[in-house]
């Protein structure tokens, strides 16, 4: 049996992708425990793995970012960026680092399972030496020069591009600089050498045993090599439990419409609902189309009562894994999960937003023929209506999204990643087994 500790940033894109790696490691028998902040102790409890709470850690999550730091909302780009990086990812790297420490006194874990914004891994990978295994949640990022830097940018084509790219990148390590300023002086403090700021992104993959990318090549950009430690392993879905069903009314409205149109504003930037429910469903009122409105919760009896008419749904949730199947056209503001279930089922999409990395994911959308980038965190209706009609018009988003459909079909991520965990396993056991094995004869040679 092998310990393992799963430990997350507190947002649900971060949290829910690893949920199903989680369930499985439980049932084949290995003791899984979880390190996550208060609002995720309920969760936990439903999928039966023990809640290693946060002690010195402060929650920065979803719920709660807006009105911890309110300043907030009038940053964007690189301050947006910058203040992310130290406030959100780097504040409570010493806090988590510690939380661990002493939370392995009682359960010492052979291996870690983090998400790449889990920075307190390479600290935990330098001092205490378990395995580590990083599960990417968002598109790749920082491993050559050969990808665009964020900021929503494509590959170059032109001299022009690589220019633009250049300083980017040189953007992009200035507006770190002073998070990884801070994070050097933790490290320092635990004897730790300093980590260069073009290095920073890289951290949880460089001490992961193996880093499991969620998602396909296809929906990558074009890369000559990949570090041999990243392994794509397809669509990681959350798990689920139950059967899958639809609602009564959407089934019956399912027959009267000819198309179905998806619209989800996330998790995270879902408060406002004028950011994209009220602009898409203005653009759709009325129409020929289906449109459900998933809202997580918020805003739904308000959007009901402005939305009645007989074409729309609003719902709090919609188990996306059973609507897909249905869905016609993903209207969404850039969630890396929700877009990989889409296109996993063969639905294009049309994407806003550009905060918290939204804009890189997006730009991958449109760069690779999937749908349609907005480039906005508040399209228009106007906008909106003309993306819905470009993309269900033109018979080659059709042919690009069955393209990747395809391409995630060959994919059994929890197969995958099991395989080769359990490898690392034989091989650690084989490990101890030469040890104690060995240890007599280095007594008797002492």
């Amino acid at each position: 049996m092998t310990k393992f500790l799963f430990a997350t940033m507190p947002f649900d894109g971060h949290f829910n992708p690893l949920t199903s790696i989680a369930v499985n490691l439980k049932a084949q028998g290995d003791d899984v425990r979880w390190y996550a902040g208060p609002s995720y102790a309920s969760k936990l409890s439903d999928l039966g793995i023990p809640h290693v709470p946060f002690q010195r850690a402060r929650e920065v999550s979803g719920e709660n970012i807006a009105d911890l730091f309110p300043a907030r909302a009038g940053l964007k780009g690189p301050k947006l960026l910058s203040f992310d990086l130290e406030q959100v990812f780097v504040a409570n790297v010493e806090h988590h680092y510690h939380d661990i420490l002493e939370a392995r006194e009682t359960f010492p874990f052979d291996a870690l399972v983090c998400d790449p914004g889990f920075y307190a891994a390479h600290l935990i990978a330098a001092k205490l030496n378990p395995r580590v295994y990083t599960i990417g949640v968002g598109p790749l990022v920082g491993l050559s020069e050969e990808p665009p830097p964020f900021f929503g940018l494509k590959p170059a084509r032109t001299i022009v591009d690589k220019l633009v790219h250049r300083v980017a990148r040189a953007l992009l390590n200035s507006t770190m600089r002073q998070g990884v300023k801070t994070y050097n002086r933790t490290l320092a403090m635990e004897g730790l050498p300093p980590v260069a700021v073009g290095d920073f992104l890289e951290l949880t993959r460089r001490c992961a045993t193996y880093y499991f990318q969620s998602g396909v090549p296809g929906f990558d950009y074009p890369r000559r090599s990949l570090p041999a430690n990243v392994k794509f392993v397809g669509s990681l879905l959350p798990y689920k439990k139950g059967p899958r069903s639809r609602t009564v009314e959407l089934e019956e409205k399912f027959q009267r419409y000819r198309s179905v149109i998806v619209v989800s504003q996330g998790t995270v930037d879902n408060s406002d609902p004028a950011k994209l429910f009220v602009p898409a469903l203005e653009a759709l009122k009325g129409g020929s189309h289906l449109v459900v409105a998933t809202t997580g919760g918020k805003n739904t009896a308000e959007l009901r009562r402005r939305y009645p008419h007989e074409n729309v749904v609003v719902e709090d949730f919609v188990d996306f894994g059973v609507l897909f199947e249905k869905t016609d056209l993903f209207i969404c503001n850039g969630g890396y999960g929700s877009i990989l279930l889409a296109l996993s089922n063969g639905v294009p999409v049309l994407s806003a937003g550009v905060r918290e990395g939204k804009n890189d994911i997006n730009a991958r959308i449109d760069y690779l023929g999937f749908g349609v980038d907005l480039k906005s965190e508040r399209p228009t209706p106007a906008k909106i209506a003309k993306g819905v009609t470009r993309i269900l018009t033109d018979k080659r988003f059709a042919r690009n999204v069955a393209r990747v459909r395809a391409e995630f079909e060959t994919y059994h991520p929890l197969d995958l990643i099991d395989g080769l965990i359990s490898a690392d396993d034989r091989i650690t056991a084989g490990r101890l087994v030469r040890a104690e094995r060995d240890q007599p004869r280095a007594a008797a040679a002492g």
